[in-house]
């Protein structure tokens, strides 16, 4: 870690500790430290700590993005296998998110205050989310595009929220079968009189 510029070392602190203890258990000392740096050279690059988590989840969210991105590129012209893409990405991730939770949803929990900018940060990706397979829903030609993403984000999200909190087994697996059957249902129900 102490080959990268600081401001890198810092990021890359802050997500394992983050991640690993929580944003409210997580001190900019600690970070410091972690970094290899120190407090006054955090916050040259970050004024206050609440700068540090709305970068890191920032760069978070780009990453969710740029996979949306690859899917897209992956499987032109094939909507259906651009959201399975995305459940299956998601379900690859199940394991570490078992050990860590999901950055979105441990976050949301400790920024109960709506307004917070990295709070808001998070409403916006993951609405960006919801929108993007609505889209995706659109175009593979779903009977309710919006209620299909819907759904679909439901099962992505409670897969993770299941598989951090270890109450139901398999639950890649699971999660796969049912976004396939969400798709199945709204291409069937169009395809009716």
């Amino acid at each position: 870690m102490a080959k990268l510029p600081p401001r890198e070392r810092i990021l890359d602190a802050a997500e394992e500790l983050f991640s690993r203890e929580g944003i409210k258990a997580v001190g900019v000392q600690a970070i410091a430290n972690r970094a290899e740096t120190t407090k006054m050279a955090l916050y040259r690059h970050f004024t206050t700590k609440d700068a540090l988590v709305e970068e890191w989840l920032r760069i978070v969210a780009a990453d969710y993005t740029a996979v949306f991105d690859q899917l897209e590129t992956a499987h032109p012209g094939d909507p259906r296998a651009q959201i399975l893409g995305m459940a299956r990405f998601v379900t690859d991730g199940l394991p570490e998110i078992s050990h860590r939770g999901c950055p979105f949803i441990n976050s949301i929990a400790e920024l109960p205050d709506r307004t917070h900018p990295a709070r808001r940060l998070i409403e916006a990706h993951k609405a960006g989310q919801v929108r993007r397979l609505a889209d995706l829903c659109a175009r593979a030609g779903l009977s309710d595009p919006d209620e299909a993403a819907a759904e679909i984000t439901f099962v992505l999200e409670g897969a993770q929220v299941s598989t951090q909190n270890g109450s139901i087994e398999h639950a890649g697996e699971r999660l796969m079968r049912l976004v396939d059957a969400i798709l199945d249902r709204h291409s069937a129900s169009k395809a009716a009189p």
